[in-house]
C-alpha cells in the first residue's frame, strides 16, 4: 500500500509565500516523477511542476514556484512565492512509484491540500 500525504496549504494574502510538502510512504522501492497539480473551481486539474530527469512548470509560475525533492525522505516540495488570486486551487501531489521489486511504476496521488490566496 502507497500513500501520498500533502501538508502546509492555507489562506495566505496576495504576494505571500506557502510551502506544500508530499511525503510518500507505504510500499515505495524507488519513485521517478515526482509533480503538483493543481484544479480551481470549475477548472481542469493542470500540471504546476514536475520533478523527474529535468524540472518542468507550468508557464503562470514560472519564477515564482520552485518544485524540489528529498529523495531521503521520498518528499517532494513546492515553495510558492508571490502568490496571487488565481493561484487559488487544490493542490494535488502525484508520484510513479515502484510498489514492488518486480513491478512497473504506477502513478499515486494525494488527497489534495487547499491553497486560497486572498486579501
Amino acid at each position: 500500500q502507497v500513500r501520498l500525504v500533502e501538508s502546509g496549504g492555507g489562506l495566505v494574502q496576495p504576494g505571500g509565500s506557502l510551502r506544500l510538502s508530499c511525503e510518500a510512504s507505504g510500499s515505495v522501492i524507488s519513485i521517478s516523477t515526482m509533480a503538483w497539480y493543481r484544479q480551481a473551481p470549475g477548472k481542469e486539474r493542470e500540471l504546476v511542476a514536475s520533478s523527474g530527469g529535468s524540472t518542468n512548470y507550468a508557464d503562470s509560475v514560472k519564477g515564482r514556484f520552485t518544485i524540489s525533492r528529498d529523495d531521503a525522505k521520498n518528499t517532494v516540495y513546492l515553495q510558492m512565492n508571490t502568490l496571487k488570486a488565481e493561484d487559488t486551487a487544490i493542490y494535488y501531489c502525484n508520484a510513479l512509484i515502484k510498489p514492488y521489486v518486480s513491478s512497473s511504476y504506477f502513478s499515486y496521488w494525494g488527497q489534495g491540500t487547499q491553497v486560497t490566496v486572498s486579501s
